[in-house]
């Protein structure tokens, strides 16, 4: 077993983005909620340079970006973009260093990972950056940096905590599918070798040399057996979402010490269902690969199916308790 898979995750945490735009407010209701594992929230709705690309294009180093009616595109020095991003950011770290006074314990900090970034910031052309191998390297180097800066910050401020870094990688299968699509969107991006693809994320995840590294995409189809060779610790998805060819190789991943976030409680809102129903999905799958039930608590972390930006402030309080309660009822009955 690696090193990472003996480090002490929480039962439950929640995915990063949250609903409105108080950082004290979404901080306190987090560290609140999970009192062994929570996260620093990400509030989207504050506009850009909050939104998921944003954020982590403000983390780059020696690289900037500039928000353009398609979107962010890279720029050649650091505007007004790029320093609301950073000062949100740095509003997050206050209210996240005042809500963990005195914990000890995991705490999960998120950024968007290399593939997600290249497919989704924009070249000087118009074009994203995935089109040209060269600004991929420059910019998974520049990301490295930027998360090796963010990870000791985030240290700093709360000096008890065990970090975890999540790579957000929504846009990761379709980069290797090649259904990335141009500008015009008549056309699509070449796929990257997959090869390419894993020794990118290789190094990017091994910044974090404190700590595990979870890769999370709420998209189907998450390359689970790639993302174990790059060096991911934990993989987060969406539980709806898996196939039968998918549940082989979490077999594998589960038996060789990778960890399963999954995403078990709806991201938007409706009803949910009783927390022994929420994971009841999990248990089904566990009897089905012949897995030890007695693993579950040290294997699988539960949390919503994905962000919950476009959930009401009610409902995202609300589901992230019933991944509380859930996990728990994983625990107390495993069978």
């Amino acid at each position: 077993m690696s090193e990472n898979s003996q480090f002490r995750f929480g039962a439950a945490t929640g995915v990063g983005s949250m609903p409105g735009g108080d950082a004290r407010e979404a901080v306190k209701t987090v560290t609140g909620t999970f009192e062994d594992f929570p996260f620093l929230p990400e509030l989207p709705a504050r506009g850009p340079g909050a939104d998921m690309i944003g954020r982590t294009a403000g983390m780059l180093v020696e690289l900037y970006a500039r928000v353009e009616p398609s979107g962010w595109r890279i720029g050649d020095r650091p505007g007004r973009d790029t320093k609301r991003a950073r000062s949100w950011l740095g509003e997050d770290l206050d209210a996240l260093e005042e809500f963990t006074q005195g914990y000890e314990g995991p705490l999960k900090v998120q950024a968007v990972g290399p593939w997600t970034l290249a497919a989704n910031l924009e070249l000087r052309n118009g074009e994203a950056a995935l089109s040209d191998p060269g600004a991929c390297r420059d910019l998974a180097a520049s990301l490295a940096e930027g998360l090796r800066l963010h990870l000791a910050e985030a240290g700093r401020r709360v000096p008890g905590a065990r970090l975890v870094l999540q790579l957000d990688e929504p846009s990761l299968t379709a980069v290797l599918r090649g259904q990335v699509r141009t500008a015009s969107g008549y056309r699509t991006h070449r796929a990257v070798d997959r090869q390419v693809v894993e020794a990118t994320l290789r190094d990017v995840l091994g910044v974090h040399t404190e700590g595990p590294v979870v890769v999370h995409s709420c998209a189907p189809d998450v390359p689970l057996a790639l993302l174990r060779r790059a060096g991911a610790a934990a993989v987060s998805l969406d539980f709806s979402l898996l196939t039968e060819r998918d549940e082989e190789t979490i077999g594998e991943a589960v038996e060789a010490g990778t960890r399963l976030f999954a995403g078990v409680v709806p991201a938007t809102d409706g009803p949910l269902s009783d927390p022994a129903g929420s994971v009841m999905g999990v248990r089904t799958l566990w009897r089905r690969l012949g897995l030890r039930p007695e693993l579950l608590p040290d294997a699988v972390t539960v949390t919503p199916a994905c962000g919950l930006a476009g959930a009401s402030p009610a409902y995202a309080r609300q589901a992230l308790a019933h991944c509380v309660r859930a996990a728990r009822s994983l625990a107390d009955n495993p069978e």
